[in-house]
């Protein structure tokens, strides 16, 4: 890992340092008022799925830096705890997330049909459990993330001006990730519109200032209220 990538060598910093701190919660609602799920992140704990995550794709998958993971995930989900997960971990592991043809797919819980390549299925469960019964071609995700070490000891991105997105919107290195206004308070950030926008407020912005964020996602306005009293958001 490389000291000079600001956001790779934050995290693990802020998981070393203040590792049981709220780092990300994330509320999930299906839109008609029901009360949301809700899953907290501390920095170790989120930390430790990045590890995880990024020891699948490269243990697993056989993934190097340089190569590309196809995050459908981002597109179908861009705010979701577990996108965020599969973005840093592509990271970590020196690889470029993109919405084109990857060395490898990441789908949501209803993947529909296999590519030709590895492919994993995110349950986006509260929880992290898997899921069974995937069509052929498709892995379960946390059933198989969980099995990994804790640690990441493995190769990183070559340089801060490595590809690190890839997407519709442009390209970003590694180092252009952290260019955005760091954020020291705790947020509350309600449906991010796209995979940037979620990346830029719900990690980066974080990361950089020392904050946390409340992501809300498919939750009644009138919840919302009461969310961002409980949760003691500043912005």
């Amino acid at each position: 890992m490389l000291a000079d990538v600001p956001l790779l060598d934050l995290l693990n910093r802020r998981a070393r340092d203040d590792g049981s701190g709220p780092f990300l919660t994330c509320y999930v609602g299906d839109g008609a008022g029901s009360l949301p799920e809700r899953t907290e992140l501390s920095a170790r704990s989120f930390a430790n799925w990045v590890a995880k995550t990024a020891n699948l794709l490269a243990d697993d998958v056989g993934l190097e830096p340089g190569d590309r993971v196809e995050l459908r995930l981002a597109e179908e989900h861009p705010g979701h705890w577990m996108t965020l997960i599969w973005m840093m971990a592509a990271w970590q592991a020196g690889l470029a997330v993109t919405d084109s043809a990857g060395d490898v797919v990441v789908g949501g819980p209803l993947p529909g049909r296999a590519p030709a390549v590895p492919a994993y299925a995110c349950s986006l469960h509260p929880l992290g459990l898997g899921l069974t019964d995937l069509p052929d071609g498709w892995t379960d995700f946390s059933g198989n993330a969980l099995a990994q070490p804790d640690d990441w000891f493995g190769a990183g991105p070559h340089s801060p001006d490595d590809v690190a997105w890839d997407m519709a919107d442009g390209t970003r290195t590694f180092a252009e990730l952290a260019e955005v206004e760091p954020m020291a308070g705790r947020a509350l950030i309600v449906d991010p519109p796209d995979a940037w926008a979620a990346v830029r407020g719900c990690l980066a912005a974080p990361l950089l200032g020392g904050g946390s964020s409340v992501i809300a996602l498919g939750v009644d306005e009138t919840r919302l209220t009461k969310i961002a009293a409980d949760e003691r958001v500043d912005a």
